[in-house]
């Protein structure tokens, strides 16, 4: 069962969900939204930065990005999360490249992996309403509560910081480039194809002319033995 916006909010008076802070303008029909939190690193600065302090996070085209959520979560026993991009982020062309799903148990801020499919750079302000949360409610408490290594999580931990700074996504030209040679690659199966297609409808022709010949000198010699 999907929980409405005032089951949500029950959920969280009752104790049985923890959103730290809770704000009921955040709350949708039937999601909460969650917002940009205060670190932030990508691929192309290679290095650790404070989105309360810069104001905002800019994600290099074909850049990967790590980010953590403002507020602090916790799901009861019988409750799940399932979350994604809000819209505008979406139609951007930016994607979420970790979750979907908070598993029952849960504690602690979400640290988001995202990644700009678009040649233009995208910018993600601090504190902006940045993806949304469904909650939902198990028949039964589960009995295998989450206990990953991201429980009690609150901040960029040096396996995130180091994924970052040693990593080595490719530059836009180059990506420029693998797609300029697919394009050509694909150009040239296709004029092959074609070719192939042109010379088996020529085959189809010639099949019925031959056996329509050899039918012709039967009967012709035929003809003649007769004779």
């Amino acid at each position: 069962m999907i929980l409405s916006a005032q089951q949500i909010r029950q959920a969280v008076e009752d104790g049985d969900l923890r959103i730290e802070p809770f704000d009921e303008a955040q709350l949708e029909a039937a999601t909460y939204d969650l917002r940009v939190g205060e670190q932030g690193a990508t691929t192309s600065t290679k290095e650790l930065k404070d989105l309360r302090a810069a104001g905002y996070l800019s994600v290099e085209p074909v850049d990967f990005a790590v980010v953590t959520i403002q507020e602090v979560i916790e799901l009861g026993p019988q409750y799940v999360g399932r979350f994604g991009l809000r819209s505008k982020y979406a139609r951007k062309g930016l994607i979420a490249t970790t979750g979907p799903q908070i598993d029952p148990g849960f504690r602690g801020r979400l640290i988001l992996g995202l990644t700009n499919l678009t040649p233009k750079p995208i910018t993600i302000p601090y504190h902006d309403h940045l993806v949304s949360v469904e909650f939902h409610k198990l028949a039964e408490p589960t009995e295998r509560p989450y206990d990953g290594p991201f429980q009690g999580k609150l901040q960029l931990g040096a396996e995130e910081i180091e994924m970052i700074t040693e990593g080595s996504g490719m530059a836009y030209s180059e990506v420029l480039t693998t797609l300029s040679s697919l394009s050509a690659n694909v150009a040239a199966l296709s004029k092959d194809v074609h070719e192939l297609s042109a010379s088996m409808k020529t085959q189809r022709w010639l099949v019925p002319l031959f056996f329509g010949f050899i039918s012709l000198l039967i009967v012709l010699f035929g003809f003649l033995g007769d004779g």
